[in-house]
């Protein structure tokens, strides 16, 4: 039978404790394929494409997608647990695994409780206890959180690339040679061979506007390759304003970066045939705001040669020249910001350097001294680029997917520090917080899962109480150390994001007494 309207499509309903063990068990099963690859000794997942052809990967999200059950029911819980992977990989770039392992455990404990009736809290309460219990886990990571440093770059790296310390140590190069602020993209190497390239290029916090511009829909980017640059400082009404500067780069054959505000309709249209395939475009915000919008525009021209454009100055946009676009080698834009590589700094930009350091020396209000931190990091900034080779195009795969994960997560722990890893800081934690309710008490339980998981795979005994806090079992040698002195670390923005989107859809879950899903209709 087919259906042409969704309200056609005939629905099954589960309620009650049939619906708790439907989901739980859809839960269980997606926690199971993924949970293995926890770990210094955490395995590979080997699955079946869509075409048919083998995957290897240890990435937890990864393995998360190519789960699909066959149960409707049961495929919705592991759907709901899957969004918790999603958004942690989305907003640190690493924890879908640990994210996985804390919702299963969190929920199976809910679930326990909540079908057996045995308690007196009711599901708001014990929701309103986890909330209490996570405010006060985050505290405590807060509270033992480490700035890193020296080799602990490395260690992180090193840690979320599956404890491969050759790739852990360029990608540590990497991060060292452009700095704090700077940026590090992958690429697929035209050899074997994986190895860090350094260019001259920056980074601006615009991301996409709109998942149609996608040049890669799996990694969710706009790649630009070799494109020309647009900067427009008032706002853009309608397309006929920049009419001849899309038909000089689509005679040219080369794609465009417009960096304005556009207005609905023209931003329509573009998309409209960028879908089309009749022109390679992607359109970003302008970097920075209020007193420092213009400078930020400024610096960009003078990094990609463009020419800003802005009728509030005169400029007439209805007779465009093609002069005034600027270019760049490559422009990638994720979801939060926009990296611009060039061949080298131009002298324009260089000038701007030193009229911002000699500003950075005479300024004495705070937040304007950050500000020009922040464009000289900018103006002088260094891209980095991990060249990922393999001898196949399965291992590349495999190898890509642990450079991708390491990268952000070594970001991560640059922007916020790090914390034991291995799960020993959220079992410090669940040890050094004495819980006020039942849901206090079941997140507090859950979130040694992760601690006991990493031991699980290594095939190590769970321990009782270490000597001290931040101590742990290093699982490549089963003895007990000082997890930070050892490197065995996690950055803490990982750790956070993970416990959070775990109890955010927990939380969401076990309010639910009814599950209506899709009669799957046999042939």
């Amino acid at each position: 039978m087919e259906y042409h309207n969704p309200s056609e499509i005939v629905k099954d309903l589960s309620f009650g404790n049939d619906a708790v063990d439907k989901i739980a068990q859809g839960v269980n099963t997606l926690a199971k394929a993924v949970r293995s690859t926890l770990g210094a000794s955490g395995k590979c997942v080997i699955f079946e494409d869509a075409l048919g052809r083998p995957v290897i990967t240890k990435d937890g999200v990864t393995v998360a997608e190519a789960v699909v059950l066959h149960d409707p029911v049961q495929n919705i819980g592991a759907t709901l647990i899957k969004e918790a992977a999603r958004k942690t990989v989305k907003e640190a770039g690493d924890g879908t695994t640990t994210a996985t392992i804390l919702a299963q455990a969190l929920l199976i404990s809910a679930y326990l409780e909540i079908k057996g009736g045995t308690h007196e809290e009711t599901p708001r309460q014990i929701k309103d206890g986890i909330h209490t219990a996570l405010a006060k886990v985050l505290k405590y990571l807060d509270s033992i959180t480490v700035e890193v440093d020296g080799d602990m770059l490395t260690n992180v790296a090193t840690i979320s690339c599956n404890n491969d310390p050759k790739l852990g140590k360029l990608i540590a190069e990497a991060f060292t040679a452009v700095g704090k602020n700077g940026a590090v993209l992958l690429e697929e190497s035209d050899t074997e061979e994986t190895y860090i390239d350094i260019v001259d290029g920056v980074q601006i916090d615009s991301g996409i506007k709109s998942p149609h511009l996608h040049t890669d829909k799996e990694k969710e980017l706009v790649e630009l390759e070799n494109p020309h640059v647009l900067i427009v400082a008032s706002p853009i009404p309608n397309v006929r304003r920049i009419q001849s500067v899309l038909e000089y780069v689509i005679k040219n054959k080369r794609s465009l970066l417009i960096v304005a505000d556009m207005e609905p309709q023209p931003f329509a249209t573009l998309l409209m045939n960028k879908v089309k395939g009749n022109l390679k475009v992607n359109i970003i915000d302008p970097p920075g705001f209020g007193p420092t919008k213009r400078d930020a525009m400024e610096d960009l021209a003078a990094i990609t040669g463009a020419t800003i454009m802005d009728e509030e100055l005169g400029d007439d946009m209805d007779m465009l020249d093609p002069a005034v676009l600027g270019e760049c080698s490559m422009a990638v834009t994720n979801h939060k910001n926009t990296v611009i590589t060039v061949g080298s700094i131009p002298d324009p930009a260089k000038e701007r350097i030193d009229i911002a350091s000699k500003k950075l020396a005479a300024e004495t209000n705070p937040f304007m001294a950050k500000k020009l931190e922040q464009r000289l990091a900018m103006l002088a900034g260094k891209v980095g680029v991990v060249k990922v080779g393999a001898g196949s195009k399965l291992e590349l795969k495999e190898k890509y997917d642990r450079v991708e994960d390491a990268v952000y997560a070594t970001k991560a722990a640059l922007k916020e520090g790090i914390v034991p890893g291995g799960g020993v800081a959220l079992r410090n934690a669940a040890e050094r917080i004495t819980p006020s309710s039942l849901g206090e008490t079941m997140l507090l339980e859950a979130i040694i899962a992760p601690f006991e998981v990493v031991l699980e795979n290594a095939l190590l005994e769970i321990p009782g109480k270490f000597r001290n806090r931040g101590w742990g079992i290093d699982a490549t040698t089963g003895k007990e150390v000082n997890m930070i002195r050892a490197g065995i670390i996690d950055p803490v923005l990982v750790t956070k994001t993970a416990l959070k989107n775990a109890v955010s859809v927990v939380s969401t879950i076990i309010s639910a007494d009814c599950v209506i899903s899709n009669t799957r209709l046999e042939e």
